[in-house]
């Protein structure tokens, strides 16, 4: 068996493993629907129970499907951001794009402007975009004058430790109650898209799925360097560009809808590499929107406590579970900096 029938194999494992974990995660919940009335929901769109179906239609699938396309575009702007910069610890929220927008929200929620927006989760996802897109624009900007990629790296740190700054700084002067509608937000939520904010985020994230996907092969030459990438043919400045505009995509709208999720973007594609070794942006771009789609989904299954009427916070249990696949994937690794050479 040859490498492609491999991975190829392997991609049908990781499919069959998402859709198994999709339907669990619709079929879990503090209401117990049997397993064939939520296959059934989910085929026919009905069911005789009209309470299930909007269960179903309305609650749990929207959040399940919300996993799947947040686990998979954090996974891939991680992947984007760490074989560019080259370094295995960076993510997708490296450019600042996560802390601009908790900088958005502390401002709508802590400097008196939220008023009747205060639960709103549509005023808390406007400001958490209109964040995002300044600091994003702020480092692409930045990026036309720096032509170095590990000082726009930094820059995007700076851009993250300012805005860090001026939300402590609210923090401080902040009620209680304004201090624990911020702090809920930072735990994170897939469950602010509904049915009718689904299709928007769906077409944000897969726009900047397919922006990514189309610079697999600078992608692939960047890995040996940039002055070998020169010689290819490829633009670095175009790349860098495309890649800065479909991380920022990728993990602003996440960040917007579902609050900053951490350990995703970093940990996966590192993960991803562990099972399917393979460079080839071609190959992995798919296989890391899978496993992101996968490990974000299990982790929502856990943070519903099985059984229980107790919903976890996602960020939490991300974090939880984060940390002992990075510390593993290390030791099994040793050496992560040659993931990209």
């Amino acid at each position: 068996m040859n490498n492609q029938s491999v991975i190829f194999s392997k991609w049908f494992l990781l499919t069959i493993a998402v859709v198994a974990a999709f339907i669990i995660d619709i079929w879990l919940g503090s209401v117990q629907i049997p397993v064939k009335e939520v296959l059934s929901i989910l085929i026919t769109g009905a069911s005789e129970n009209q309470a299930w179906e909007k269960i179903i239609l309305l609650f749990r699938l929207p959040k399940a499907a919300t996993a799947v396309m947040a686990g998979g575009a954090l996974a891939v702007s991680g992947l984007m951001m760490q074989s560019f910069f080259r370094n295995p610890l960076a993510g997708p929220f490296v450019l600042g794009v996560s802390s601009g927008a908790s900088l958005g929200v502390a401002i709508l929620v802590m400097a008196g402007f939220a008023g009747g927006m205060l639960i709103s989760s549509f005023g808390i996802v406007v400001a958490a975009s209109v964040g995002a897109g300044l600091a994003f624009s702020f480092v692409l900007l930045a990026s036309i004058r720096i032509k170095d990629s590990a000082t726009l790296l930094i820059i995007g740190l700076m851009v993250g430790s300012i805005t860090g700054a001026i939300v402590g700084t609210l923090q401080y002067f902040s009620s209680a109650k304004q201090l624990q509608a911020f702090t809920i937000w930072t735990f994170g939520s897939l469950s602010n898209v509904s049915t009718t904010d689904l299709p928007l985020f769906i077409g944000f994230t897969s726009l900047g799925l397919m922006v990514s996907y189309i610079l697999f092969k600078p992608m692939n030459a960047i890995l040996l360097g940039e002055d070998y990438a020169r010689s290819l043919g490829v633009n670095i400045a175009k790349l860098r560009n495309g890649i800065l505009l479909s991380t920022g995509l990728l993990a602003g709208v996440v960040t917007a809808y579902c609050g900053p999720i951490a350990f995703v973007g970093i940990a996966v594609p590192h993960l991803t590499r562990a099972i399917i070794p393979t460079n080839n942006h071609q190959q992995l771009i798919p296989s890391v929107f899978l496993m992101g789609s996968l490990v974000l989904l299990v982790c929502d299954i856990i943070a519903q406590l099985p059984g229980s009427q107790y919903v976890l916070p996602i960020n939490v249990v991300t974090s939880i579970l984060g940390a002992p696949v990075v510390i593993w994937v290390i030791l099994k690794r040793r050496n992560l900096g040659a993931s990209f050479g």
